[in-house]
């Protein structure tokens, strides 16, 4: 056997491991076997894998990099951008002071609540609760009616005097409304597809109106030095609606996809128990409340039920005693928010209704209602950031705007007789209902002095919800027909604007109610001349 050329002739593989033949020492600087390389060295890798190496040293071949690929870059890119979104997020939330004063943990809050009740109705869509509603039985929706939206009319006057009296423990009734309805959605998730469905849902329904009023009650004392009533009512609104509506709805939208509605349920009772947790992370001051004075709608001045309490005098009377009535700006601004709110309740049962009973296709229903959402939330959004963003310096008048506003484009609505119109009207009426209560809180805010500023928010969320609930209604009874349903909406509306305009005016259509008193009504002592004090 000849020795292999040292100069670049052909030269026999070895197997690897195998020793050298004897007589060829000579050559074994010259021969390297492919398979072993110094510790240093480093091997190139195949083709595909151009420009990544692997180290391999005494301790043995370690693997190489992953390879890059379209996909991992963009999940790459996808955490990072998701970090970001989340450290603005953090930031927006705590800004201003927010983190301080304890408005940041109502933020979160408020987020919980509208999550969860963004995956409530997610989970619903599909169930009796609309289906039996759109049913051609008059004693099936008279039944629904009555089972859902009829009791909570009856419940939502008294959540307010209630809070009025509530003097210790507002933390707890807020983890308390959260935390009810953990139960209620694990409850729900055995009673989809039979009639206790609907008492369940109406509790659904209460925990979380009830959370709005406690919410109003407790935001003036979480206020940054920084920011007034106006703009903090408008970020939490904001805030709501992105991260919880939007982002907790396309979620529950997902899994109701997968795991339908008992898997949309699930998920609604996890997010409400976070949100009785983040509700137990509010500040304990928000519990004190010495020295309040309870806010009144009615007004009856220095008549023979009340007698109306000088300024110089109102230290001698305890504040559990006095009522501060509310006066007329907010009184108008009342009216005009609840002829807008009879529209977006009308609006969020109508639109589901009608789709239920026109078109029988899933995907149509849902390009439906995914419209009306589209608009609801863009309006709804845009009125609250323009709102944070104007100098409200006639609130009323911007009001009474709004009320206008949304009777014009409900008529436009019953014109058209399609589903164009009803968009149109959901995004006129989200963007004025955001603005109209925006307006309203500053009205509030100038109008009471401190002391009953916190009721006042309390009463007047009470008067809103109930005002949806009478639209809600309409929403269930009326015929589903695109221009029935919004002329007979239309003309509820015009009477709700003609009271607003009168109240404007220092007048009223209902005795007590409207706009018949001062701008700024003074203190009153119920029953000082022997009659029973009034309780609203």
């Amino acid at each position: 056997m000849s020795s292999p050329n040292a100069r670049g002739g052909p030269r026999p593989e070895l197997p690897a491991g195998a020793p050298a033949q004897p007589g060829h020492d000579s050559d074994r600087s010259d021969r390297v076997d492919p398979h072993r390389t110094r510790p240093e060295a480093t091997r190139p890798l195949p083709q595909a894998e151009e420009g990544v190496t692997e180290q391999v040293g005494d301790a043995g071949l370690h693997k190489p990099p992953r390879k890059l690929t379209v996909t991992r870059v963009a999940a790459r890119r996808s955490i990072e951008l998701t970090e970001r979104g989340f450290a603005t997020f953090q930031r927006a939330a705590k800004a201003d002071g927010a983190e301080e004063s304890g408005l940041t943990a109502l933020v979160y809050a408020t987020m919980a609540n509208f999550a969860t009740d963004a995956a409530v109705a997610v989970a619903l869509a599909n169930t009796l609760f609309f289906a039996s509603a759109t049913a051609e039985s008059k004693t099936k929706v008279a039944l629904y009616l009555l089972i859902t939206i009829a009791p909570f009319a009856v419940i939502a006057p008294l959540i307010g005097p209630m809070l009025d009296r509530l003097q210790r423990g507002r933390r707890l009734a807020l983890a308390g409304s959260f935390a009810v309805r953990v139960l209620v959605a694990v409850l729900l998730i055995f009673n989809v597809d039979n009639w206790a469905l609907y008492p369940l849902a109406l509790c659904m329904m209460i925990l979380s109106k009830s959370f709005s009023v406690l919410k109003s009650a407790v935001t003036p004392r979480v206020l940054p030095p920084g920011i007034d009533l106006v703009r903090t009512n408008s970020r939490l609104t904001v805030f709501g609606l992105v991260g919880g509506t939007l982002g907790a709805g396309g979620v529950a939208g997902l899994i109701a996809s997968v795991a339908h509605s008992a898997g949309a349920l699930l998920f609604a009772a996890v997010l409400a128990g976070a949100g009785c947790y983040l509700s137990l992370k509010i500040p304990s001051w928000v519990e004190v409340t010495e020295g309040e004075v309870p806010a009144t709608l009615t007004y009856h001045g220095d008549d023979s039920h009340t007698e109306v309490l000088d300024a110089q005098r109102a230290e001698q009377i305890q504040p559990s005693k006095r009522r501060q009535p509310l006066g007329r700006a907010v009184v108008t601004g009342l009216w005009g928010n609840g002829t807008v709110r009879i529209l977006t309740g009308f609006l969020t049962f109508y639109v589901a209704f009608v789709a239920k009973a026109t078109e029988h296709r899933p995907v149509q229903q849902a390009a439906m209602l995914g419209v009306v959402g589209v608009c609801a939330a863009v309006g709804n959004f845009a009125g609250n950031a323009t709102g944070a963003r104007m100098k409200l310096g006639r609130p009323t008048l911007i009001v009474l705007l709004c009320t206008l506003s949304c009777v014009g484009v409900a008529v436009a609505a019953a014109v058209l007789g399609n589903l164009l119109g009803a968009a149109a009207a959901t995004l006129v009426a989200a963007g004025a209902s955001a603005l109209a209560k925006v307006s309203l809180d500053a009205s509030i805010q100038d109008d009471l002095p401190a002391e009953s500023i916190a009721s006042g928010f309390g009463r007047s969320e009470t008067v809103l919800q109930l005002s949806w609930v009478i639209g809600g209604s309409m929403g269930v009874l009326l015929p589903t027909e695109w221009w029935k349903g919004f002329a007979a909406v239309t003309g509820v509306m015009a009477l709700g604007l003609v009271q607003t305009v009168v109240s404007y005016r220092g007048h009223s259509l209902l005795p007590g109610l409207g706009g018949n008193r001062p701008q700024h009504a003074q203190q009153e002592i119920p029953g000082a001349h022997g009659a029973e004090e009034p309780t609203t």
